[in-house]
């Protein structure tokens, strides 16, 4: 991909729309392009959170780690991000990643995710929303889940 493509596709997604192309110009050309092919993780849960991945091609599934085992939480596709919970949190990443297609991707390291959001204040409030909104789709997952195991448990006493 050139860096006019990177640019485009980069201003296709509604978190970057706003902000001006000198700056997804420096974003873009300071990122790195990373296939995964399927079955391949793109992160894994525990780990620290180093880079964030915008998927340009292809899809993939969102798992955490339960003490009853691994849990699908989301599926992903084209345009969305992974991986800045644990840039912008400081914390391990919260899931494991794992590409169910071939997924071609642009990684953008941690300090230039960090000085994107700081420089353009819109770019952070959209990434609190994208980030409240899939905490909330989490928090009901799970729910469900803890439901279905005391319902299993209820069932066998």
């Amino acid at each position: 991909m050139t860096l006019r493509r990177d640019v485009e596709a980069l201003r296709a997604i509604p978190l970057f729309a706003k902000v001006e192309p000198a700056r997804l110009k420096l974003l873009a050309f300071t990122s790195e392009h990373v296939d995964f092919e399927p079955g391949e993780v793109i992160c894994r849960q525990g780990e620290p959170g180093d880079a964030a991945y915008i998927l340009l091609e292809g899809t993939a599934d969102v798992l955490v780690e339960t003490p009853e085992g691994r849990v699908k939480v989301a599926s992903l596709g084209k345009n969305d991000i992974v991986g800045e919970i644990a840039i912008l949190c400081g914390v391990p990443r919260t899931a494991t990643v794992v590409a169910t297609s071939r997924v071609h991707t642009l990684k953008i390291d941690k300090d230039g995710f960090l000085n994107l959001v700081t420089q353009f204040p819109h770019v952070a409030v959209e990434v609190m929303q994208e980030l409240a909104a899939r905490l909330h789709h989490t928090t009901q997952r799970l729910t469900e889940i803890s439901l279905q195991i005391d319902t299993k448990k209820t069932t066998r006493e």
